[in-house]
């Protein structure tokens, strides 16, 4: 066998020394004309073929109604699932001529005996190849903000005071046992309840004029404590403390009938453990006073995606992250720039892949403001706006093009007016106004009264529920940006199209989204996030269980391919843009191909629900 065979492509990039050597002994190379059948229906396949020039085609179906369902080209593998399986299923001919590399059968049994990883990539499930890479992948594991857990960060042992403590005898407790909090229980409350109190607060107490020593810690303590679990992901409890803006949480026994209190974790004790600089942003967003000392904050967040990326975080873990990020940067700029009685009437939202929690690197703003009915704006309320807008253009956040922004008077109404146009949309659809429609469901509240937001969307959900026709109108959108076969042939033909680009958004993202929102919308599901809309679609049984699977993992390929060329585009002060084909890796192409695939089932469930064929 030559030495020429490139280990470097999927799944053969996971092999070890010895077997490699496999491989290099139980290969041997054919030639098929145009026309060929490599493999027919029924047939025992005695070998895995891997192509080095040409390409194959893949049908499936009997008599007249066989599909073309799939092509392999260079480098390509196939039929791993006809190995395992013993017979073919389908047909594969080539296309023009094709020179293989065909693997004997004994020797792939070998090898997905041996190793798990190549048996996922060959022929496993979508959902299977995603975990064994990211397993594979993962060299920081308990370092890793998406597998460590609260108990493994250290949480510190508190101790608990009577609520009738007197101040001095709690400023004792702090110098004796060397802690700066103690809990606070009050027993003659109905129910009992636990509090906190810090070496923060002695300053109140101070300040309260009375004799410490006659003060009693529980009428200075913080009874709204925030709580997190011990087995909760570091993640989840980092995201919970940014949401509360608190510094401290207090850990209990997970699934304990008393939810037994083990202590407190400390955010720069969980900050010392993960070792990035989410904490750092967000108290300078928080402690900010004044615009620049805001865009200053914005600039590090991307720097800290590409860290929590690099070091083997999930992606929608990094995602939930700069949502909660973004959120706090937005509301602070308002606050800056709002004056308070605009702020305490009106509702502050976001849209878009950023109302979803779906977004990573900074993209166009997608923003709206709702004012509470009765409510008279101050007389500058459109500069106001306008201010905002350009401070988060000043933050790297540029402007919408479609001008989806609160600058516009379009985007900014009292609640009745907001009701009156989400109603003008249902009424008369249009394309424009259908898009409009669904960012808007999307929306997410960031300052202000959210109540004011919840009300249109349920207005929105009222209006639009039982109109078959207005439904299927507004999930037709999934093919306003319609490719045919397009991105497919440039997926597979990248000898013949070099410097090709995939637009992701338009062949994957979008469809996959859209589609889901559109069940969503016709299903009831409130769900604003992607993730959590499928989930209620599969308990609901309006999508099986597999595909749900496969969606939820697609989106989140989607998103990792974009973020990685993303961050690749930064670092060479670029602007991102599509995906180049003929510089994906063989394991991305091969993924890419089997999420496009996810995304083609569910456009044609989405053609049968809403029977589009029908428009």
């Amino acid at each position: 066998m030559p030495n020429a065979f490139n280990f470097n492509t999927s799944p053969f990039d996971c092999l070890s020394l010895a077997e490699r050597q496999l491989v290099r002994d139980q290969l041997d190379i054919a030639y098929f004309r145009p026309g060929d059948v490599l493999l027919a229906p029924g047939v025992a396949p005695e070998h895995l073929f891997i192509i080095i020039k040409g390409f194959v085609q893949q049908f499936e179906g009997g008599g007249g109604g066989e599909e073309h369902v799939a092509t392999f080209g260079p480098e390509d593998t196939f039929d791993g699932r006809a190995l395992v399986a013993g017979k073919v299923s389908g047909r594969f001919v080539a296309a023009q001529e094709v020179l293989a590399y065909q693997l004997a059968r004994g020797a792939v049994n070998e090898l997905i005996s041996s190793n798990a990883t190549f048996s996922a990539m060959l022929f496993a499930d979508l959902s299977k190849k995603i975990s064994a890479l990211a397993a594979r992948g993962s060299q920081h594991e308990m370092q890793s903000l998406g597998l460590a857990r609260v108990a493994q960060a250290g949480v510190r042992a508190v101790h608990q005071l009577a609520a009738d403590t007197d101040i001095v005898s709690v400023a004792r407790c702090f110098a004796e046992q060397r802690c700066d909090h103690v809990l606070v229980l009050d027993a003659q409350a109905e129910p009992p309840r636990i509090g906190l109190f810090s070496s923060n607060d002695l300053q109140r107490a101070i300040l309260d004029g009375r004799p410490l020593d006659r003060l009693a810690v529980g009428e200075l303590a913080s009874f709204n404590l925030v709580w997190v679990a011990e087995t909760d992901y570091l993640f989840d409890a980092l995201i919970t403390m940014i949401r509360h803006k608190v510094r401290r949480v207090v850990v209990r026994q997970a699934d304990a009938p008393d939810a037994r209190i083990l202590g407190t974790l400390d955010q720069l004790d969980l900050l010392s453990f993960l070792t990035n600089h989410s904490y750092l942003i967000t108290r300078q967003i928080q402690e900010a006073q004044g615009l620049e000392a805001l865009r200053l904050a914005a600039a590090q967040i991307n720097a800290l995606i590409a860290l929590l990326y690099r070091g083997g975080t999930k992606i929608n873990l990094i995602a939930r992250l700069v949502q909660e990020l973004n959120a706090q940067l937005f509301e602070r700029a308002w606050q800056l720039i709002a004056p308070a009685d605009l702020q305490a009437n009106s509702c502050l939202f976001v849209m878009g892949s950023e109302g979803r929690g779906e977004q990573l690197l900074k993209t166009d703003q997608d923003n709206g403001l709702v004012l509470r009915d009765g409510y008279t704006p101050p007389a500058d309320l459109a500069e106001i706006c306008t201010r905002f807008s350009q401070a988060l253009a000043d933050f790297g956040y540029p402007e919408c093009p479609g001008g989806i922004m609160l600058s516009r008077p379009e985007w900014r109404h009292s609640a009745t007016e907001f009701a009156q146009t989400v109603r003008r949309w249902l009424l008369m659809p249009t394309a424009d106004s259908l898009m409009a429609l669904a960012i808007f469901i999307d929306a997410h509240a960031v300052a202000g009264d959210a109540m004011l937001l919840e009300a249109l969307r349920a207005e929105a959900f009222k209006q639009v529920l039982d109109n078959d026709a207005l439904l299927a109108r507004f999930c037709a959108v999934i093919n306003a940006f319609e490719q045919g076969q397009g991105w497919w042939n440039k997926l597979l033909h990248l000898g013949d199209s070099h410097g090709q680009q995939l637009d992701l958004k338009r062949a994957g993202t979008f469809p996959l989204v859209h589609g889901v929102r559109s069940l969503a919308l016709a299903h009831r599901v409130a769900a604003t996030s992607t993730v959590a809309r499928i989930e209620a679609l599969a308990a609901q049984d309006h999508l099986p269980a597999d595909l749900a699977t496969d969606l939820i993992d697609s989106l989140h390929f989607f998103m990792g391919l974009k973020l990685k060329t993303g961050l690749a585009a930064l670092e060479q002060g670029q602007q991102g843009g599509g995906i180049a084909l003929d510089q994906l890796s063989s394991q991305d192409r091969h993924l890419l191909k089997d999420t496009l695939g996810v995304v083609k089932r569910l456009r044609a469930l989405l053609h049968l629900r809403f029977r589009l064929d029908m428009l």
